[in-house]
């Protein structure tokens, strides 16, 4: 299977999935929340059922993307094909699989009598909500070279079911932007439920990853634990003992993107942490990410997300009320 760059179409938000895979893209799953939903561009979740989407699929299968957001499919009935990394699973009901943001995905069959939720969030939507929580990079599920999926038990698959229903209802009942506290507390109970199963069922690596992705998938764990550190592609190298070259290119070739991306990546996503859910000054925020100086920082901040630190906080400080 080839991964070169442009094979593969990158679907970025809500509307991007709509036309990518809805015969209707203007169709909303939330009638109530439509204001709220145009409103919102900065931080996103969308939650549907199968059958919904199903009845909307504008085709039978499609070809493979790039999901620049993370995803979770809970299956209760009917059957999927999907390729998901490097493998192409049939799941059958009572099973939840989860799509990695940047992993490889493509659906090949949907049973006409599937049922089921697919919810869809981005990385600021989660960070949006508690102090101190837990990482999405660490939640193993999340994770390249672990497998993207767990079985459950009826009665797992009626806990999480129940999850996921109560998550859309308050998805759809929300009036403010600050209605959204709810869902998203929702959001990270369902995930902490969920790597329990996952836990308990899996505590390897995927033994069958073929040996460059598992080269990307030891380079991403890498950077999760030491971005504070290290911020250079021969520094990872090193550790990897692979040429930096080598390293970068591989990685390029199965993500789409070179191996700085994903550091300078980590090391915005703490940032954001750390200006939305602390009272860190800019300049405390530069030196704990291990930034030369703040200025330097600042710049960096604009340069990957096009606003200054300070504009980002104040944009979310409403979260925090």
């Amino acid at each position: 299977m080839s991964y070169l760059k442009n094979t593969f179409r990158e679907v970025n938000n809500p509307h991007d999935f709509k036309q990518e895979y809805l015969s209707s893209p203007s169709h909303s799953f939330c009638e109530a929340c439509d204001n709220i939903a145009q409103q919102q561009t900065s931080n996103f979740l969308e939650i549907a059922t199968l059958e919904q989407l199903k009845r909307l699929h504008k085709n039978k299968t499609f070809s493979a993307t790039r999901r620049k957001f993370y995803s979770m499919v809970l299956l209760t009935g009917g059957s999927v094909q999907e390729t998901i990394g490097y493998n192409t699973y049939t799941f059958e009901p009572g099973v939840l699989y989860f799509i990695p943001e940047s992993q490889l995905h493509a659906i090949h069959h949907w049973s006409e009598d599937v049922t089921g939720y697919h919810c869809i969030f981005d990385a600021d939507y989660f960070l949006l909500c508690l102090k101190n929580q837990v990482k999405l990079h660490q939640y193993p599920f999340f994770q390249h070279d672990k497998k993207p999926f767990i079985h459950l038990s009826p009665a797992e698959t009626d806990m999480v079911a129940g999850l996921f229903n109560k998550l859309k209802e308050e998805h759809c009942n929300r009036q403010t932007f600050n209605d959204d506290l709810l869902v998203r507390l929702y959001l990270n109970v369902l995930l902490i439920e969920t790597e329990r199963i996952f836990l308990a069922q899996h505590s390897d690596s995927d033994p069958h990853m073929p040996r460059k992705e598992q080269l990307v998938a030891s380079f991403k764990n890498l950077v999760s634990k030491h971005y504070q550190d290290y911020k250079q592609v021969s520094d990872y190298a090193k550790l990897l003992f692979v040429n930096p070259h080598h390293l970068n290119d591989t990685v390029k070739e199965i993500t789409g993107h070179p191996a700085s991306s994903f550091i300078h990546r980590q090391l915005i996503t703490e940032a954001k942490a750390q200006l939305i859910q602390s009272n860190e000054t800019i300049a405390g925020i530069a030196g704990h990410l291990n930034f030369a100086d703040q200025s330097y920082f600042c710049r960096f901040f604009k340069k990957h997300t096009g606003i200054t630190p300070m504009q980002y906080r104040h944009g979310h400080r409403h979260h925090n009320s």
